[in-house]
C-alpha cells in the first residue's frame, strides 16, 4: 500500500523584500539651522572667490561688470614668482614656524606649572600676563625699533621672531592654563603611581590630553606671526629680508594697483595657514581621549 505526500511547498526566497518605512523629512528648526549655517559660510567664502576671480581676470577685463572673466588667464600665478614672491614666501613660513616654535616651547612649560603648583603671586602673575595681551606692536613700534636698533638687529629674521613670540606669548599661557587646570590631577598621580616621572607623566599623559589646546595655541600664534605686518615693515629694509605680507603692500602703488598680482599673492598667501589647519585639525579629537586609557 503505497502513501502518497503533498507536495513540499518551495523555501521562501531568502531575500525577501521588507516593507519600506517612509522616510521622515528632518524638522523644520534643523532645515533653518543647516540653511543658516550653509548661507553664512558662503558669505565667508566670497571673497576668497573674488580674490581667485580677479587674480585669473585678464588686465583689460578689470573694469567690466561681468561675474566671471570671459578669457581667464593664469598668467598672474605664474608670472608672479619672477618678483621674489619665493624668497618672501620662505621668510614668512620662517618667521611663523620659529616663532610659534618658540611660543610653545616657553608657554608649555610655564602653563603646567601655574596649573599644578600654587604659589605666591600666582594670580598677580596671569593678570601681569593678561595685561600684556593688552599692548599691541603698533602703539610700541618706536621703542622696538630703537631697541633692535642698539642690537644691531635690523633686517633681521630673528628680530621679528622674537617680536611675535612675545606679542603671542600671553594668549598661549593662558588658554594653556586652563587646558592643564581642567584636567584631575588624579590622571596624573595615578601615572606617577605606575611608574612615571613628573616629567614622563607630564609628556606622556598631560600633553596628549591638551592637544586642543596645544593645537588651538599653536594656530593662534602662526596665523598671527604669518599675518603680521607693521613690525616686519619697520624692522626690515628693501635690501633685507621681507615677509609676505610687507610683499604684498607693494603691489598697491602711488598712482597704479596691480591688482592681478595683489590678488595672486593673496590667494597664495592663504595656502599655507589652510594646509596646516587640515593637517592639525584632526588631532583636536584624538587630544581628547589620548593618554588616559592604559
Amino acid at each position: 500500500m503505497t502513501t502518497l505526500t503533498a507536495p513540499a511547498s518551495p523555501a521562501a526566497p531568502a531575500s525577501a523584500k521588507k516593507p519600506r518605512t517612509a522616510r521622515k523629512l528632518p524638522p523644520l528648526r534643523t532645515v533653518a539651522l543647516a540653511g543658516g549655517a550653509y548661507l553664512i559660510g558662503v558669505i565667508f567664502l566670497l571673497p576668497y572667490l573674488e580674490m581667485v576671480v580677479t587674480a585669473i581676470r585678464p588686465g583689460n577685463e578689470l573694469h567690466d561688470r561681468d561675474l566671471f572673466p570671459s578669457h581667464p588667464t593664469l598668467a598672474s600665478f605664474t608670472d608672479i614668482w619672477s618678483t621674489g614672491l619665493g624668497t618672501n614666501l620662505g621668510t614668512s613660513l620662517e618667521i611663523a614656524f620659529g616663532s610659534t616654535a618658540l611660543v610653545l616651547l616657553v608657554a608649555i612649560p610655564a602653563a603646567y606649572y601655574t596649573a599644578r603648583r600654587d604659589f605666591r603671586g600666582k594670580g598677580l602673575f596671569l593678570l601681569l600676563v593678561l595685561i600684556t595681551q593688552m599692548f599691541q606692536p603698533t602703539a610700541m613700534i618706536v621703542g622696538i625699533y630703537q631697541q633692535f636698533v642698539q642690537f644691531n638687529m635690523i633686517d633681521s629674521i630673528w628680530s621679528l621672531i622674537l617680536v611675535n613670540a612675545g606679542f603671542n606669548m600671553a594668549f598661549a599661557v593662558w588658554i594653556l592654563n586652563a587646558y592643564f587646570s581642567a584636567i584631575p590631577k588624579e590622571i596624573e598621580e595615578a601615572a606617577i603611581v605606575d611608574g612615571c616621572s613628573r616629567i614622563g607623566a607630564m609628556f606622556r599623559v598631560i600633553l596628549p590630553l591638551a592637544a586642543p589646546g596645544i593645537v588651538t595655541a599653536l594656530i593662534f600664534t602662526f596665523i598671527a606671526a604669518w599675518n603680521e605686518f607693521i613690525v616686519a615693515l619697520t624692522l626690515t629694509t628693501q635690501s633685507g629680508p621681507r615677509t609676505l605680507t610687507v610683499k604684498i603692500s607693494n603691489f598697491v602703488g602711488e598712482y597704479a594697483t596691480d591688482w592681478q598680482h595683489l590678488f595672486a599673492a593673496s590667494v597664495i598667501a592663504t595656502i599655507p595657514v589652510i594646509i596646516l589647519f587640515a593637517l592639525i585639525e584632526g588631532k583636536v579629537a584624538s587630544g581628547l581621549t589620548a593618554g588616559s586609557v592604559k
